[in-house]
């Protein structure tokens, strides 16, 4: 639980970083940095979820881009 709870927030700052660099200057470098990284947060979001054994509206909430990790924590039962 704890690894997801740092992957939700790891991927839901980086979605920030990367629209707030989309909307200003757009430096590649930083895109090519931070789009990666974005990625494998997501994933790691939607395979933590799937093995919790989340219920379905959770894995589905899990699969929303940016803030899916935090909503799919709040359907997970507390351990």
């Amino acid at each position: 639980m704890r690894a997801l709870r740092i992957a939700s927030a790891v991927e839901l700052v980086t979605l920030a970083v990367l629209l707030a660099n989309l909307a200003t200057v757009h430096l590649r470098p930083l895109s090519s940095l931070v789009g990666p990284l974005h990625g494998c947060a997501y994933l790691w979001v939607v395979i933590a979820v799937h093995r919790t054994g989340g219920s379905t509206p959770a894995r589905v909430r899990a699969l929303v881009p940016g803030i899916g990790g935090l909503l799919a924590m709040r359907r997970l039962p507390r351990p």
